[in-house]
């Protein structure tokens, strides 16, 4: 009878068990590895993400302008067209006075 139990240990016991331990590891390994991929590309999105928010708040920051500001440009460019008219104004006068006489 002992000879049959080592019979069956060796021949059958160790190979079955030798393989679920190869794929017990091989899973493991498989998985650590799907777990690693996973994180890079997660890390590669959120990169991407954050990427994109920063372009967007640049472009808002440069396309839109707040009401105070838009406020003070057109306060200086009334003031500008305002010292333009008073020169035209004066440029006009002087053409219209006659050319040899005081007004």
């Amino acid at each position: 009878m002992p000879f049959d139990i080592m019979w069956w240990v060796s021949a059958v016991e160790l190979p079955a068990l030798g393989g679920l331990f190869w794929l017990v590891w091989r899973n493991r390994h498989d998985a650590d590895d799907a777990a690693e991929e996973n994180r890079r590309a997660f890390e590669r999105g959120h990169a991407q993400q954050r990427e994109a928010l920063a372009a967007y708040k640049l472009e808002v920051a440069q396309s839109y302008a707040s009401l105070s500001h838009l406020r003070e440009v057109e306060k200086r460019l009334t003031a500008h067209l305002e010292r333009i008219e008073l020169k035209l104004d004066g440029v006009q006068q002087q053409a219209v006075r006659p050319a040899g006489g005081r007004a």
